[in-house]
């Protein structure tokens, strides 16, 4: 019996290596799906996010052709979505990852991220606004903020579901239970297929090309301590239980080039009740977002960060990781009834960690932290609360004076009971450290030269984020360098590699 070589094998099953699939299909080649999880446990990470997007834009009249067709015009009467062009794109990932992201993977992500979002609809993936969690109410508008404000139907696994039930329409293998272990190579070094490990045991698996789609190493402790630092091996995992740096090092091990900010990742506020990984029924609602609207203390009682320094898609990863620098890598947001009604969704699943009182010193002993503390903190950030016109929609100005640090928008006295407090700690959700990849998604080696048929995808990509993240821009770049990936691997399969 011959055995099959396959054209493109695809290791992962998320939005980076589904779309990786799909482009090489498209082009006529035969393709595998490598899934290390059980059925039942598919997708990656992309199942535990919210499946928003941030991609370069004109405002509702451009996004209106053919990403939020499902749209009436009644509902698009009611909506302010601000532009988001290329320029204010490439801004604000240069802003928060302090000029370190790679020019080229930047405006790579930039400029295809628009006909991205429309070859995903094509796909089968629908989108609406994110109304719950991007947008607030005024006047009777929606009026959406920050730049990520279209999710996938469903959310990520939605987007996951959409994106397998094409899959398997088109006719695309997926094997689960199946763990890629060994990149396999011939005497000129060009890949040639891939060891696997299934239940059953090892294997082996011809192909001309590999497309390595398989997450970063957030969910291996022992690459968290040595790359990410002390303390790290103790952090929950926001997502899946599968991402153990499997791609990144059967790619090392072969003398690809290790790129990007090793010691850097992305991560959130997340309840301190959460499991250590991702639960499949919560999914990303262990999240707490919502900071912007109050106060965020540690144990002692004390505040640590600048709640509204930016908007919280621009900030929720810096402060992610610095929960992690606070006694017991614990954090405590507060607040108060004058902006209980505006939180997030997330903030009212059966599984919350919350406390209620009348006072600050009794919420403080319901939390068990030192009630004169709370309340010297309350105080003094009370009083240093300017007037001005708040805005939650904006960056409204509206600040404190006096005190460090500093809230620097959205400054409102905590002084309304009943108030609420919401305990939360780290939830890692992917690594920043990667593979070097040039512009055909070509793997490099550490003479930046191309590994021969060895394409790479998604989180296990470095170079692109350093230090913080601009929200929703992890899926478009995991659909964007997977479709470029795809299709430049079923390119060099097929002997089109000047296509």
């Amino acid at each position: 019996m011959t055995e099959t070589v396959y054209d493109v094998v695809v290791v992962g099953a998320g939005n980076a290596a589904l779309a990786a699939a799909l482009a090489s299909h498209e082009l006529g080649a035969k393709v595998l799906v490598l899934e290390k999880a059980s059925e039942a446990e598919k997708g990656g990470n992309s199942y535990f996010t919210a499946g928003g997007f941030r991609f370069a834009h004109e405002g509702l009249a451009d996004v209106s052709r053919d990403i939020l067709v499902d749209l009436s015009p009644e509902e698009r009467a009611k909506i302010i979505l601000p532009p988001h062009g290329r320029q204010h794109f490439y801004d604000e990932l240069m802003k928060v990852t302090h000029h370190q992201s790679d020019e080229d993977m930047a405006w790579m992500l930039i400029d295809h991220s628009r006909p991205t979002m429309g070859w995903l609809r094509t796909h089968g993936v629908r989108f609406i606004p994110m109304y719950g969690r991007q947008s607030y109410l005024v006047d009777g508008m929606h009026h959406f903020y920050g730049g990520v404000n279209i999710e996938a139907v469903g959310g990520g696994a939605g987007l996951v579901e959409a994106l397998i039930a094409r899959a398997s329409q088109v006719g695309i293998e997926i094997r689960y239970d199946t763990g890629a272990h060994r990149l396999l190579q011939n005497r000129r070094g060009a890949v040639t297929g891939l060891e696997i490990r299934t239940p059953e045991g090892h294997g082996e698996i011809q192909a001309k090309t590999v497309v390595l789609a398989c997450g970063g190493f957030e969910s291996n402790p022992e690459m968290r301590v040595r790359y990410l630092g002390q303390g790290w091996d103790l952090c929950r995992v926001r997502g899946t239980r599968h991402n153990t740096g499997d791609g990144i090092r059967m790619a090392l091990d072969i003398g690809a080039l290790a790129f990007g900010n090793w010691s850097g990742c992305h991560s959130v506020g997340w309840d301190i009740s959460a499991p250590p990984f991702g639960d499949r029924t919560v999914l990303d609602n262990f999240q707490k977002h919502s900071y912007p609207l109050g106060i965020m203390v540690n144990i002692e009682g004390e505040r640590f960060v600048d709640e509204g320094e930016d908007y919280r898609n621009l900030t929720y990863v810096k402060f992610g990781r610095a929960i992690m620098g606070q006694p017991r890598r614990t954090a405590i947001q507060i607040f108060d009834q004058k902006t209980i009604a505006m939180l997030r969704g997330e903030y009212r699943i059966r599984q919350v960690t919350k406390v209620e009182a009348g006072t600050i010193e009794a919420l403080a002993e319901g939390l068990g932290l030192n009630p004169q503390a709370l309340a010297r903190t309350v105080a003094a950030y009370n009083a240093a609360c300017q007037p001005g016109q708040y805005n939650p929609a904006i960056l409204d100005g509206v600040s404190t004076k006096g005190i460090t640090p500093s809230k620097s928008n959205w400054a409102l006295p905590i002084d309304r009971p009943p108030y609420q407090a919401f305990v939360t700690t780290t939830g890692i959700t992917f690594t920043f450290g990667g593979l070097r990849i040039n512009q055909q998604s070509e793997v490099q080696d550490t003479t930046e030269r191309s590994i021969p048929g060895l394409y790479a995808a998604g989180e296990l990509v470095g170079g692109l984020f350093y230090e913080n993240y601009p929200g929703g821009s992890g899926l478009m770049a995991g659909a964007v360098f997977g479709r470029l990936g795809g299709q430049q691997a079923a390119r060099y399969a097929l002997g089109r590699r000047n296509i």
